[in-house]
Parts: C-alpha cells; sequence; structure tokens
C-alpha cells in the first residue's frame, strides 16, 4: 500500500440518527474511490462495515467500522458509527480520534433527536463538520425543511454548497455553488455530466456561491484583501480560505446526495481530499500534563489506543491512532498506564473485517496491531525516555441497569469471564458484584444495548442468562431519641463472659450539639462504608465500662448497623452516646462488650422510629415541546418532584428528583412515550425518606 504523508491523510467519522444511511454512504464511498469493485447493500447483509453476525440480523450498525479508501494522492481513513444512542460507547472514540465529522440528515425526516444528540458531542470535542442531507430520492424528502433545521438548531456556520435541482422520486440532478455548476447523473449513479447552471438558477447560485467566498476570505487577511480587490477568490485561494473556515469550526458546509443511488458522494469524496482539515491542519492535542503535541512524523512516536476487540483465533485487536512520530513494526513502546513494554510486531490498515498488512504509519494515521500484552482502550503507548499521556475519553454513566442470574456457579464464572471481555471492547458496559443486593447488576445505556449484549453472551460465549429486577440500595435510620441498656452475660464453666452497655441512639444530623446531660469524654465522627455517618460518643464516668472496650462496643455497633430490622439494609446518620454500664474483673473481654452493645443497639433502633431511605437520583431531561406533557405526566406517576423547568436551544429542560426504584427501564419508557424524541441524564443526588405507604409495602 502506497505511503502517504500527514497532510494527504484525511480522518473522518460518519454520524447521524439511526437511518440516515450511513453505512451505504461508506459502501458509496469506498465504491467510488474503486477500493471495493461492487456496493453490497445493508438488506443483503454484504456490506464492508456491518460485517458481524448480529448487524446483519438487525439491518443496522452496533459496532463501529474503519475503512481506508484512497482518493487521488490522499488517504481518507472513514469510520462508519451505529446510530442508536445505546452505542454512544462506539461513537464516542470515533469521533474523538477523527478530524471531520461527516454528519448525515435523512432528506425525509429532517434533523432528528439522533442528530442533535452528536451535535452536541461534535462540540464537546470542537471537531469540524460537514452536512450531508442525504436520501434526496425519497418522496417525501425535503431540502428545504432540512436545510432551515439545520440552520436554526446548528447556528448561521451552516452554509449550502449545494441544492438538488429535482428531489423526490426523479432526483438526479445538484446545482453545485462552490464550482458553479450542474452534476446531472445517469440512472443507476455513478459519474455525472457536468453541466451549465440554468438562468433560471441563476441568481440562487450565486449568492450561495458569494457566501462561501466570504466565509473564505474572513478567515485570511491576504485573502480578505484580495476579496476587496477582486470582489472574489480564485478556486486555490477558495480551497484555502474553506480550509481554514472549516478547521476552526467557522463554517459547516452542506451537501446533497443519494448515497443508495450513488448520486454525490464523489463530490463530496473529492470536497473532503481538498478542504477538510488533515491531522496536521489542526490545533496541537493538548496532554495530561498541560503540554502540547503536534502530528509530526519526525518527532518521538506516540499512539493512542482507541477501541479494542477480542477475535477468535487472533485474540487482542488493538484500534489506535498515531499522533507523533512513525510506527515502524518492530518498535517497542512504553505503556504510559502500565509502564509495561510492548512490541509491536504486526501493523495493519482495515477495511471492515479485511487487514492489510503495512510496515508503517505516520502521526495522523489510523491503525491496527494484534497481541498486545497489557494495553488496553484509553492507553498511551510512547517513545522510551518520553512523559507523554493522553487524556482517556470520558464515557457515558449507564442509564439502565438489571441483575444477572445464571443457572449454575459456573455458567457465573463463565459470565464474569465473557463480560470482561465484553467490557474490554465496550467501555460503557459495567458488571458491578454487590455484596450488599446479593445480585450481579449489569450496567447499560438502555434496553437495547442490554439485549445485544445478552444476545452476544449466549450466541459467543454461550452463557445461559437471565436478567430479573435490581434491588435498590435503601438505607435506614431513625426519627426519634430512645435510650436502652442490654446485659450480656453467659457462663459454661471456667471464665464466662459479662457487659453490660447503656446507650442513647439519636438522628445525626452535622453541627449538631453535644448530648443533654451527658458527659462527653470523646467523640468520633465515623463515615460509612456504605455512605452517612455514625456518630459515636464516650460518655462513660467514674470507670463503670473501661475504655479499653470503646473498640469493642464500637465493633458490635458498626456489624449491627450493616443490616437494619426493617429491610436488612445498612443503617446511617445515627448518634451513639455510651453513658453507663457494668463489667466484671474476670468475665468482661471484647466479645463480651460487642455483644452487649449490638444487641442494645438493636433494641434502641426498634424503638426510636426506624423509617426507610431510598436513593434518589437528580434527573435531567430534554424534550420537544410536542412531548413535554406526556414526560410530564408520567414523571408524576414516578414520585418524582419538579425542581424546575428552561428551554435549552430548541429543546425543553426539566429538572426533576425521581426515586430510583422509579427509573427502571426509564430510558425505553421515555423513547415510547416522545417517539425518541428525547434524552435525559441521570445522578445519585441524596438519601432521602421513603413515604409512609410505600415504605408498609416494602417492609411487608
Amino acid at each position: 500500500m502506497k505511503d502517504h504523508p500527514t497532510n494527504k491523510i484525511r480522518n473522518v467519522v460518519l454520524l447521524g440518527h439511526s437511518g440516515c444511511g450511513k453505512t451505504t454512504m461508506a459502501e458509496t464511498m469506498m465504491f467510488e474511490a474503486e477500493d471495493i469493485s461492487r456496493r453490497g447493500t445493508v438488506e443483503e447483509g454484504n456490506t464492508v462495515s456491518d460485517f458481524t453476525n448480529i448487524e446483519k440480523e438487525r439491518g443496522n450498525s452496533i459496532f463501529s467500522s474503519v475503512m481506508s479508501a484512497t482518493w487521488r494522492d490522499g488517504k481518507i481513513n472513514i469510520i462508519d458509527t451505529p446510530g442508536l444512542d445505546d452505542f454512544v460507547g462506539e461513537v464516542l472514540p470515533a469521533l474523538r480520534i477523527t478530524d471531520t465529522a461527516l454528519m448525515l440528515v435523512n432528506a425525509a425526516n429532517g434533523v432528528e433527536v439522533g442528530t442533535e444528540l452528536l451535535w452536541e458531542t461534535i462540540g464537546k470535542y470542537q471537531s469540524p463538520a460537514i452536512f450531508i442531507i442525504n436520501q434526496l430520492d425519497h418522496s417525501k424528502a425535503s431540502y428545504e425543511n432540512s436545510l432551515e433545521q439545520m440552520k436554526e438548531r446548528f447556528g448561521a456556520g451552516v452554509i449550502p454548497v449545494q441544492y438538488p435541482l429535482n428531489q423526490g422520486d426523479g432526483f438526479n440532478t445538484i446545482v453545485d455553488a462552490l464550482r458553479m455548476t450542474v452534476y446531472e447523473f445517469p440512472e443507476n449513479g455513478g459519474k455525472p455530466e457536468k453541466k451549465p447552471i440554468p438562468e433560471s438558477e441563476m441568481m440562487r447560485a450565486q449568492e450561495m456561491h458569494n457566501a462561501l467566498v466570504e466565509a473564505a476570505a474572513e478567515n485570511d487577511e491576504e485573502l480578505m484583501e484580495r476579496f476587496f480587490e477582486e470582489g472574489t477568490l480564485n478556486e486555490e485561494e477558495l480551497a484555502k480560505g474553506l480550509n481554514i473556515a472549516l478547521a476552526k469550526q467557522e463554517i459547516f458546509p452542506v451537501f446533497c446526495c443519494s448515497a443508495i443511488k450513488n448520486m454525490g458522494s464523489g463530490r463530496i469524496m473529492g470536497f473532503i481530499n481538498d478542504i477538510a482539515p488533515s491531522p496536521a491542519d489542526r490545533e496541537n492535542l493538548i496532554l495530561d500534563d498541560g503540554g502540547e503535541l503536534k502530528p509530526d512524523p519526525g518527532d518521538s512516536t506516540t499512539v493512542f489506543i482507541y477501541k479494542t476487540l477480542s477475535e477468535p483465533r487472533v485474540g487482542k485487536v488493538s484500534y489506535f491512532k498515531v499522533y507523533s512520530g512513525t510506527l515502524n513494526v518492530g518498535d517497542e513502546l512504553e505503556n504510559a498506564q502500565t509502564d509495561t513494554t510492548e512490541r509491536i510486531n504486526q501493523l495493519f490498515v482495515t477495511n471492515g473485517k479485511n487487514r492489510t498488512a503495512v510496515n508503517k504509519l505516520v502521526a495522523g494515521d489510523l491503525g491496527v496491531t494484534v497481541k498486545l500484552k497489557d494495553s488496553h482502550t484509553n492507553n498511551t503507548l510512547r517513545a522510551k525516555g518520553t512523559n507523554r499521556n493522553i487524556a482517556p475519553i470520558d464515557f457515558p454513566a449507564s442509564k439502565i441497569r438489571m441483575a444477572v442470574k445464571t443457572a449454575s456457579k459456573s455458567d457465573m464464572e463463565k459470565l464474569a469471564k465473557a463480560l470482561h471481555i465484553i467490557q474490554e471492547e465496550d467501555p460503557t458496559i459495567r458488571l458491578e458484584h454487590s455484596p450488599e443486593l446479593k445480585q450481579m447488576i449489569l450496567h447499560a445505556q438502555g434496553q437495547l444495548h442490554l439485549d445485544i449484549t445478552k444476545y452476544r453472551l449466549e450466541k459467543v460465549y454461550g452463557v445461559k442468562l437471565e436478567f430479573e429486577d435490581p434491588k435498590i440500595p435503601y438505607r435506614e435510620t431513625i426519627t426519634r431519641k430512645a435510650e436502652m441498656n442490654y446485659r450480656h452475660k453467659k457462663q459454661s464453666g471456667g471464665s464466662g463472659q459479662f457487659g453490660e452497655v447503656y446507650m442513647r441512639i439519636e438522628p445525626y444530623t452535622e453541627g449538631m450539639p453535644d448530648p443533654e446531660g451527658l458527659n462527653v469524654r470523646s467523640s468520633e465522627i465515623i463515615d460509612l462504608a456504605w455512605g452517612g455517618k455514625l456518630a459515636f460518643y464516650w460518655c462513660i464516668v467514674g470507670g463503670a465500662i473501661d475504655s479499653k472496650f470503646i473498640q469493642a462496643i464500637k465493633k458490635g455497633i458498626l456489624l449491627r448497623m450493616k443490616e437494619g430490622p426493617l429491610t436488612g439494609s445498612p443503617a446511617i446518620d445515627i448518634r451513639v452516646s455510651i453513658y453507663d454500664g457494668k463489667m466484671h474483673p474476670v468475665d468482661s473481654n471484647d466479645m463480651a462488650f460487642q455483644t452487649a452493645a449490638s444487641i442494645a443497639f438493636k433494641m434502641a433502633f426498634e424503638q426510636s422510629g426506624p423509617q426507610l431511605l431510598e436513593p434518589i437520583y437528580k434527573v435531567r431531561i430534554l424534550c420537544d415541546s410536542e412531548v413535554m406533557g406526556e414526560v410530564m405526566s408520567d414523571l408524576q406517576t414516578r414520585r418524582a418532584i419538579i425542581m424546575g423547568m428552561d428551554t435549552e436551544g430548541h429543546y425543553q429542560k426539566i429538572n426533576a428528583m425521581v426515586p430510583l426504584a422509579e427509573l427502571h427501564k426509564y430510558s425505553s419508557a421515555l423513547r415510547s412515550i416522545t417517539q425518541g424524541k428525547a434524552k435525559f441524564t441521570q445522578e445519585f443526588a441524596e438519601y432521602a425518606l421513603v413515604p409512609g405507604e410505600v415504605q408498609q409495602k416494602i417492609t411487608a
């Protein structure tokens, strides 16, 4: 394979709402570049990018897929990504390591919720973006509506480069305002015939052309002077100015196409090659220590692993980007996270599942290697003697949780091993072993994400499992003061056990005054492992209990707090004051006082108005105004407290506090009631009292 310098490499990622045609677009781009001889289709399950069995069965993308196309004297690396928000773990790494986002919009549907979700991420990564209004051959296609929505929601930087002359069933003609020409395509697509712009369209095309020229001139003083002198820019000057404006995210060009008919994709490829920024055109990468990393092939080698797969008979497959230097077969690099040395024995570039061996890859390029010993997603590999570390990709928190149950202990062991592999491939999947709930909890991004994970575990790894509702990590506390004493006395020949403890327990709040009527000798505020606090006060006077038994008494209380009397959930936020007791010169020991304290605490807890607490989550929902009523009605059925409403862009924003028990499968419910026109995030906020009628049901 021909070597390409950094400035001839283009890294693009295909983004868009599910069903906008990303996989078909990737296939058509590969065909236009003549890297494949025949275009596959999603329906036939023979595309380059959707090559896994599950993607073929479902007919949509689940994993990101990397392809490499040669175009004129350059190389375009293309990453096709899933359109469903459940698979955001595939999208974020692809967007992080590419230099231009190609945002596809379905001409029949316009800007959809998935498009807007992705736009936020594009803004977060400050990625240059090109819009492609696809499926203009659809009978309900509307270029004008799509463009208007894009301008409204994504800003004035959205600038059309093309528009269709005849959208809908007979679509075959595009007016290109950048080159001021018309492309008319044959019935089966492919290479178009170039024609002059009709007189009836000249004014519209000229206005669009002038807008592009002005946008190009604004970013360079020399170009601005030339524009004022000549009133226009030549093709080379225009390309230079647009390249700068696109790299700075000041313009977002809009193109037209029908990927399925292969109409318009070649022109988009040419624009990517000529105008889109190369890795060298982007701002230097800011490292973890604040330093900068320039994509210089002559610099020390620095590589970032953004994705990991496990393949049968191959093992670990690591996808990476070379951020600096030149990576050669045989190089030895240091892992910044593990301090281990990795030898690069093989290098590949990929087209879907197919890999082609290469000897080297330069700064800015994407590649694959296999069988790294101790390197994973988000790891930096660097030349020995350097101190570079690239910041990890920040993956989102889970939105759904389910308990996992297997038929046998051996199946549970197989499950743990299989999920370890899947977690390596998808960091948005997380398995939690909860000793408190006595369940294995699987965390994911949505119901479909869970279903796909279950499918893979059963079909690929042969693990039979069932999902069941996860338990809620309740907490218990008290609402009033109580005093109790207990004498533990046991005699069974020889030394016995004796310990008597008097204690007062009461609800604990930060900053509360010392206990009334007691002589406090010492106090300790203990942060409990399960959250909340225990305030332990030693108020013994006159030596009724020797201070050497303090730790035993405290241990007895803590052991009892691990399982409260209502539901067996841990107890929190309680103050215990030990104010009297008795001991025996022979029979008193640590175990006796631990037992006495534990039983006294349990008895006092039951007399002090025990109350169940539940985890409350801060939920932020963004939805279209047309579905806001349904969202609010649904929240009311979930015991939610609405904290406020606002607008964010064209979205309505709802902030609410919702019990975790009411958020079970909320991602699926929200998608159903809004037809996918909403999104939400959730974050733990606090523990709060469970309403009386709800507590009765739970404790029953």
